[in-house]
């Protein structure tokens, strides 16, 4: 299997124009294409900066004339859960016809869309390559072959991967600030790069509450890396 991650710009996707345009990104949770009617069908999470940009977002998708169908699953504050309908895009359909198929989620923001496409054979993804190059922009991030035994290992252990994500997004924001700085600046590392005195003073609060953050934020995060490997051990 070869695998690709691209960043591509498509002059004919209602969500690329939507980012292009107004202030929201999607990510999608799940896709199902119906080769009948030449649709893909997606469940997306919208997110903007406040409630006032997702609905003109949400607005200006609905009106998109390759938009078939925009329903509204659920809301809370400037995040929704959309279902939508699209017509096939050129681009996606270079790939189908070439044999290639979607192998992740994929993101969408600022005008361009990340997308993770699979191939059996290289010569076809070489094929769907050149040929997308003639009409579309877009560069390749990533591109690998996979063998048996990675992919094998990667749908035992996607339960894992998940586990971690969910620690991920048990912290909060003050949490996930403090880990990342803390990282970045070299406060784990041996010696140290920085202190918690200086991390203190980067978030303007004193040693103690700095401190409480980060073992908060490690605390969660080793919880769900050893449920991982509980996983991975099973």
């Amino acid at each position: 299997m070869i695998d690709i991650a691209m960043d591509m710009e498509q002059y004919d996707c209602p969500f690329i124009d939507t980012t292009a345009d107004h202030g929201v990104a999607f990510a999608a949770v799940h896709w199902e294409f119906d080769s009948a009617n030449r649709e893909l069908e997606t469940r997306m999470v919208v997110e903007a900066d406040d409630g006032d940009v997702l609905d003109t977002g949400l607005d200006a998708l609905r009106a998109h004339t390759n938009m078939n169908d925009v329903a509204l699953l659920r809301r809370q504050g400037e995040v929704a859960h959309v279902r939508t309908v699209i017509e096939e895009t050129a681009a996606m359909e270079t790939i189908r016809n070439n044999g290639g198929y979607i192998t992740g989620p994929f993101h969408i923001e600022a005008g361009s869309e990340v997308w993770h496409v699979g191939f059996d054979r290289g010569r076809d993804a070489d094929d769907t390559l050149s040929e997308l190059d003639r009409d579309n922009e877009f560069d390749v991030i990533e591109r690998s072959a996979e063998s048996l035994p990675r992919l094998q290992d990667v749908v035992q252990n996607a339960g894992a991967a998940m586990t971690l994500v969910e620690g991920c997004r048990d912290l909060s924001a003050t949490e996930r600030e403090t880990l990342e700085e803390a990282v970045s600046s070299g406060y784990f590392e041996s010696p140290r790069d920085t202190t918690l005195g200086s991390l203190a003073d980067e978030f303007g609060v004193s040693k103690p509450a700095v401190s409480k953050n980060l073992r908060r934020g490690e605390r969660k995060m080793i919880e769900r890396a050893v449920e991982a490997l509980e996983d991975i051990d099973s």
